[in-house]
């Protein structure tokens, strides 16, 4: 039998498998001596080169109130505020918003403090896609109508631009040059904010085949690591954007997905080792039926809180649109029927 790329379900980190004895792990998990053996040699390792965020610092930097808003106030009361310094995980299927609302965030984070920004820019990190520069392009140019509660001069002042730092990783070693050399420098010289992964599973998932679990599992503990004490160290926002899987059922005959509403057939990608690393786990889903706005119609798309520390688990439908991601409770959008 392969060994779990993961701490196994009943523990949740490598700190509680390394309080278990190993016949007990043996019969948690149906491992052989030899697995049980890796499984307690990868979990000593992490804990002892990787060692977790104190849940006290994390938890007094969500209470400084720092947050990033993502310009839109129905998404932002769901937030309270907006994000917090710590990681952020958003997941979602292809096509749900996930880019759109992180290149929003990149917009926003440019705008002075008393208007949920962080007079500051982002960089934006690329492991799958171009950037999508003409997209970014369009929301600037509309960011007038995103932002009404910003004065058109200041708007028109910003140098959008100027202040996205886009960097492209095409593998695990150039994503870790890459945030131990030349995102440190950029926070370090105050020039960036708010720091983007498009997207975290990407990279895992190409490098990694279901065997590889020790080295796919310390290649998460060291990115989440790196993540974490960037974000702490510079009071930084980091948003990794992941992928979704299918869950599939058990029950019965059928091997389908499970079926419990349209919430219950994908999970976020990467498991349980990446799960345990995250302080806040966005989803972002695309529904059935539309919103209009004015000339415009947008697919719905619902922004809920998974978990948090600091926020209950709920839900904002929204709509994406010229000038962004919008939630579809402001005024003047309307619903459509159901396509």
């Amino acid at each position: 039998m392969t060994a779990p790329c993961s701490p196994p379900a009943h523990l949740k980190s490598f700190r509680e498998v390394l309080c278990v004895s190993g016949p007990d792990l043996q019969r948690l998990t149906g491992l052989s001596g030899s697995d049980i053996q890796q499984l307690l040699t990868v979990a000593a390792t992490s804990c002892r080169r990787h060692p977790p965020v104190p849940a006290l610092l994390l938890h007094r930097r969500i209470e400084t109130g720092l947050r990033l808003g993502v310009g839109c106030p129905v998404l932002d009361e769901l937030l309270r505020g907006g994000l917090p310094v710590g990681v952020t995980e958003l997941a979602g299927e292809s096509g749900a918003g996930k880019t759109q609302l992180a290149l929003q965030l990149c917009l926003s984070v440019q705008y002075p403090t008393q208007y949920r920004g962080l007079d500051s820019g982002a960089v934006y990190i690329c492991t799958e896609d171009s950037f999508p520069s003409r997209r970014l392009q369009q929301l600037i140019r509309h960011q007038p109508r995103l932002r009404s509660d910003v004065p058109p001069s200041l708007i028109s002042s910003l140098q959008f631009s100027d202040r996205v730092y886009i960097e492209h990783a095409a593998d695990l070693d150039s994503l870790q040059v890459c945030l131990s050399r030349r995102v440190p420098l950029l926070l370090a010289r105050g020039l960036v904010r708010l720091l983007v992964v498009d997207s975290v599973a990407a990279l895992f998932r190409s490098e990694f085949l279901a065997a590889d679990w020790l080295e796919r599992t310390k290649g998460l503990l060291t990115l989440s690591s790196t993540l974490h004490h960037l974000s702490l160290e510079f009071t930084t926002p980091v948003l990794c954007i992941n992928q979704v899987t299918d869950v599939f059922s058990s029950s019965g005959d059928s091997l389908g997905p499970a079926s419990s509403g349209v919430t219950s057939g994908m999970s976020p990608a990467l498991g349980l080792a990446w799960a345990n690393q995250v302080m806040v786990r966005l989803m972002m889903r695309r529904l059935q039926g539309t919103v209009t706005l004015g000339d415009q119609r947008s697919a719905l798309r619902r922004l809920e809180v998974v978990f948090a520390p600091h926020l209950p688990r709920s839900g904002r439908d929204a709509g994406v649109w010229r000038e962004g991601v919008r939630g579809a409770t402001e005024e003047g959008v309307r619903r459509g029927e159901d396509r």
